[in-house]
C-alpha cells in the first residue's frame, strides 16, 4: 500500500503571494479573451510565443498567462 500523502494546507508564504497576486490583479486589466489582435501571444513581454501558457516578464505582472489573454500593459514585437 501507498503511503498517504498529508492534506494539503496553506502555508504562510502562500498567504503572503495569494494577497500580491490579488493586488496585482486590482491595479491590472488582466483578461482571459484578447482585445481584438491584441493578445499575449504577440505581445513582447510573453517569453515563449509559441506556448498555450508561458510567462509574462512585464515588471508589474510577472506571472505565468495564457497565449490568448490580453493586459493593459500590451506592447508590440519590434519588427527588427
Amino acid at each position: 500500500m501507498a503511503d498517504e500523502l498529508p492534506r494539503p494546507e496553506p502555508k504562510p508564504i502562500d498567504e503572503k503571494l495569494s494577497l500580491e497576486l490579488k493586488h496585482l490583479a486590482e491595479d491590472a486589466v488582466l483578461r482571459g479573451r484578447p482585445n481584438g489582435e491584441e493578445r499575449c501571444d504577440n505581445c513582447l513581454y510573453y517569453l515563449n510565443p509559441d506556448a498555450k501558457i508561458s510567462y509574462c516578464w512585464h515588471p508589474k505582472l510577472r506571472v505565468l498567462v495564457g497565449d490568448q489573454w490580453w493586459c493593459q500593459w500590451w506592447e508590440e514585437i519590434p519588427k527588427d
